[in-house]
């Protein structure tokens, strides 16, 4: 069964021996847009919002699962060895720290959001607000898991998950809207 076309290859057509050099140009780019993203934020502790979650799930959306999780570990490998793309900088240790487990959900996450866009879910308004939320729930979720094993689980949902949500559900629907509008940007494809 073939997956059906993402955007990026709507946009960009993969060309036969320039297909590697495509990928890893669209993997920096996309890794420069999350940590652009990171740095727009609205502090808090221990985590801040961030539209860093947002340009994750985008990248998924748009680059497919493959591209799109290989640009959030060339983004965290960028971070682990300290350039400064997180919200608080770089470094190993802030695997470690409060925003590890949200770090290792970016990766489950937009290797989701790029296998639901392979599935069609980002040509509609509706199906990308559920993918975007379900992509938000795993960042959550493995968020929740390590601040409660550092926290405590009563501590971890007040700090980790609640402030969250709502911003969760503001940048869902602004992908729900701009995703299905880029697809119409597009000459139709087969």
């Amino acid at each position: 069964m073939s997956s059906a076309p993402i955007l990026i290859d709507a946009a960009w057509a993969p060309g036969g021996h320039r297909r590697l050099a495509r990928g890893a140009l669209l993997a920096v780019a996309g890794s420069l847009l999350i940590a652009v993203c990171a740095h727009i934020k609205v502090p808090m502790w221990p985590v801040p919002i961030t539209m860093q979650t947002f340009a994750v799930l985008l990248i998924g959306f748009v680059y497919g699962s493959r591209l799109g999780a290989a640009t959030v570990a060339l983004y965290l490998a960028e971070g682990a060895v300290g350039l400064p793309v997180f919200a608080g900088g770089g470094g190993i240790a802030h695997f470690a720290g409060p925003t590890g487990g949200y770090l290792a959900g970016f990766l489950v996450a937009a290797a989701l959001t790029g296998w639901l866009a392979e599935n069609n879910w980002s040509r509609s308004i509706p199906l990308t607000l559920l993918g975007m939320l379900l992509g938000s729930a795993v960042i959550t979720l493995f968020g929740f898991a390590w601040l409660a094993a550092l926290l405590g689980a009563e501590k971890a949902f007040l700090v980790g998950v609640a402030p969250f949500l709502v911003g969760d559900a503001v940048k869902a629907s602004l992908a729900a809207v701009l995703l299905p509008m880029a697809w119409k940007g597009l000459p139709r494809i087969l």
